[in-house]
């Protein structure tokens, strides 16, 4: 089967880098003329447009920054899709626009599968981060080969748009642990600790997170290199509420982490790393929270290894 991936970014990049490094027959198209020439001096083949992707390939994968772009490049690709034709988002975007570009697809004869990934750079460039699948089931059979070539974990979630309702909620959480541990790390400095044993004892304890194992480490560092944006984690939190809001849940804690990343874009931009959002309170207090002998960048120690289904508790594989 011909793969063509749409997407050279952050993730994008490392992603289809594991489809390429393990034999996939693929076909690559970015903006960006020198991230497709990268792809081309290691055996992929240059894709000329979206269009001509979706008329060569028999699935698609976009990777995108925005639903905009991905309905930019849906519209492109609409005239070729036809009987037998998958498209595969794996864009963090909102589920009603992945339903609504989804339909369009599966009106001609194709399929629609939303499938995000979660667990940082890192793991995208060992194919070792998590993907979720939301599609029927029949098209979760025929799409798992790749996608447990580019990840480890892969959980079907149901009908197309529950991948990404789960995506932004997973978002969430994360956005909510990287801003209460830059509060208990500046805390921790303010009161005198050495910020190493902080670190320990966090990890060591029910206060760990991935968030803190990861993105504390970055942190201490000093160089908060996660290869993420604020002006991402505001659109990832803003997509969550929406979410909420559609489904008339009054939130509490994500309306104040909007406003929280609202201040620290005005602050630094938008296009700072996301991490530094530490520095709203490193600010506040004159202090600098860094410590000696943490990574620049996160590294996935583990093997690259095949990928699997991840069964729900409760229930049995289909």
């Amino acid at each position: 089967m011909k793969v063509g991936f749409i997407g050279l970014g952050n993730v994008g990049g490392k992603l289809s880098g594991s489809l390429l490094r393990n034999g996939i027959d693929l076909t690559v198209y970015d903006l960006n003329p020198d991230l497709v020439a990268e792809f081309a001096a290691k055996g992929a083949k240059a894709g000329e447009s979206p269009a001509q992707m979706m008329r060569d390939c028999d699935a698609v994968i976009t990777c995108l920054p925005s639903p905009a772009a991905s309905d930019a490049v849906m519209q492109q690709m609409l005239p070729e899709v036809t009987q037998g034709k998958i498209w595969m988002e794996m864009s963090t975007t909102d589920e009603a626009e992945v339903k609504r570009l989804g339909a369009m697809v599966i009106e001609r004869g194709g399929a629609a599968v939303d499938c995000p990934v979660s667990g940082g750079c890192h793991r995208a460039a060992t194919g070792n981060i998590s993907i979720f699948a939301g599609c029927d089931r029949a098209t979760f059979e025929r799409i798992l080969p790749f996608l447990t070539t580019m990840g480890r974990r892969i959980l079907h979630t149901g009908d197309l748009g529950t991948a990404s309702v789960l995506k932004v909620l997973t978002n969430y959480l994360a956005t909510a642990n990287l801003i209460t541990c830059a509060e208990a790390l500046v805390t921790a400095k303010a009161a005198g600790m050495d910020l190493n044993t902080t670190y320990e004892a966090i990890k060591i304890s029910s206060g760990t997170s991935f968030v803190h194992e990861t993105e504390s480490q970055v942190i201490l560092n000093g160089s908060r290199d996660i290869s993420f944006t604020m002006d991402l984690v505001k659109k990832d939190i803003g997509l969550f509420q929406e979410v909420a809001d559609r489904a008339g849940v009054p939130l509490e804690m994500n309306p104040l982490m909007i406003k929280i990343f609202d201040d620290a874009i005005a602050r630094y931009g938008a296009r700072e790393l996301s991490p530094n959002v530490i520095r709203r309170l490193e600010d506040a207090t004159g202090l600098s929270v860094t410590a000696p002998g943490f990574p620049a960048e996160m590294q996935d120690a583990e093997p690259e290894e095949p990928g699997y289904e991840v069964i729900p508790q409760g229930r049995s594989k289909v």
